[in-house]
């Protein structure tokens, strides 16, 4: 038997399994896993490499649309090719509707974007932000039938935020179709009610942001969201979480026998709200929302990701350009926080962040950090085993790892649209050193080596959870 390509010598990562074999593919997809495969076109060389499945990130903005004079620093070329480089294979976006679309049109839209721009795979989330009884009753339920889904829900921001009578009627769409329902939960009137006091006393520095919206705002919301799907007895994707109050929620939730997942976030992990006190704007390359939060909760958020609570650890990638009055220096976000454009670069940080402080210092093993990384991304939304995994029959979505290689992250290693890193000078053991999609290496030891157009749109089933 020959094949395309051989990767040989390596020690292959499952979610469950470790063990040294030879990965034969063919024709994009893996067909062999065994020793002593060498016929082949390509052959790579993983001696003292891990060969671990892509990741996959499942919580991504891209080319979104922002408010008057703010410019989303990625378009789907540039993500895609960062993603790749931090050895991602698949990204999953947000489809979000302009005034006037229907959701069919606006995913149109995302398509035209997106078609023969991607490095890597990709599939969408739909934003519900008008949930109609035309978009309820035929648009969601057309839409998850042809392999859209899951849906994303915010109780925050004023173009975005729905009320709970809104939010129970998208559930109870979503448990009728099957889809996954994720939800941003974080109080927009107490928000509100603490930007506008904070603006009246003259609190307006970037710093201010996390002031603004404090943990409680978020606890509130996760425990309101996670009893509007009880009500309605259907699965939801608390999305970054950021402490232990909100996570307690969930794990109140998961311990009922609640079909309640969570995600936290690399921001989580190493930032705290210090980070937004720097000078002038420099905190305003922090402002995310949830905000960063103190030393405890970051254990919190280990605690979260160890402890089987948290069940994916994604970006919430939201890139704008420091530099630049269209970004994070719109004129307006020098008045106050509250027109600082909301969201960081980190997509191709993610992985080595994770792999650095969870496995290379002890936190995980590297089953679990495949599972929090790739596996259950493809699980929840609806991809395994076509994806997420390392089996005979799956994609070739592959990502080489090198354990040992210790690296600084630094913007001048990366890929993205941003003029800055939020994660600069931040050093790290472990690092991919190859990603390969669908059989085709993308990028290696940070050089660019795959298609612009290789990338393809993935239809997605419903939830294996």
């Amino acid at each position: 038997m020959t094949y395309d390509t051989v990767i040989r010598g390596g020690t292959v990562v499952t979610a469950a399994d470790t063990v040294r074999c030879d990965v034969g593919i063919r024709d994009g997809r893996i067909v062999a896993l065994a020793d002593g495969l060498d016929e082949a076109e390509t052959m790579i060389d993983a001696s003292d490499r891990l060969v671990l499945p892509g990741g996959i990130d499942s919580h991504v903005h891209i080319a979104q649309k922002q408010g008057e004079g703010i410019v989303m620093a990625d378009d789907f070329a540039s993500a895609t090719l960062s993603a790749a480089h931090g050895g991602n294979t698949m990204v999953l976006p947000f489809c979000l509707q302009e005034d006037g679309q229907t959701l069919r049109e606006a995913l149109t839209a995302y398509h035209a974007k997106a078609d023969g721009q991607c490095y890597i795979d990709v599939g969408f989330h739909i934003i519900v932000t008008d949930p109609t009884d035309q978009v309820l009753g035929q648009e969601l339920p057309a839409l998850v039938a042809d392999g859209y889904s899951s849906i994303k829900i915010f109780m925050t921001y004023d173009d975005l935020k729905l009320s709970d009578l809104e939010m129970l009627k998208v559930m109870d769409t979503a448990r009728a179709t099957g889809a996954l329902v994720m939800v941003h939960a974080e109080n927009y009137d107490a928000i509100r009610f603490m930007t506008d006091r904070l603006e009246q006393a003259g609190k307006t520095q970037p710093h201010h942001h996390a002031t603004s919206r404090p943990i409680v705002v978020e606890r509130e919301a996760t425990h309101r969201a996670i009893s509007l799907a009880e009500l309605i007895d259907v699965p939801i994707m608390i999305v970054h979480v950021s402490n232990r109050e909100a996570m307690d929620e969930i794990r109140r939730a998961q311990q009922k026998g609640l079909k309640v997942y969570g995600e936290t976030c690399p921001q989580y992990l190493v930032l705290t709200e210090r980070d937004l006190e720097g000078l002038n704007m420099e905190g305003s390359k922090y402002v995310c929302s949830p905000p960063p939060r103190d030393e405890a909760s970051q254990v919190a958020c280990w605690e979260g990701l160890t402890t089987g609570v948290f069940s994916v650890f994604s970006s919430d990638h939201c890139p704008f350009r420091y530099e630049d009055e269209q970004g994070k220096q719109i004129p307006k976000g020098r008045t106050s926080f509250r027109w600082v454009p909301n969201g960081i670069p980190g997509v191709e940080a993610r992985l080595p962040i994770l792999f650095s402080e969870g496995v290379s210092k002890g936190r995980m093993d590297i089953n679990r950090f495949v599972q929090l990384t790739s596996t259950n991304h493809a699980k929840l939304y609806g991809m395994y085993p076509r994806k997420g995994t390392i089996a005979v029959g799956a994609d070739a979505d592959i990502a080489i790892w090198d354990p040992k290689r210790e690296m600084t992250i630094s913007q001048s290693l990366k890929h993205h649209g941003a003029d800055y890193t939020p994660y600069e000078g931040f050093k790290v053991v472990g690092w991919p050193t190859l990603t390969m999609v669908r059989g085709r290496v993308v990028a290696q030891d940070g050089e660019t080596v795959g298609a612009l157009d290789w990338g393809q749109h993935v239809a997605r089933d419903r939830s294996s959870f």
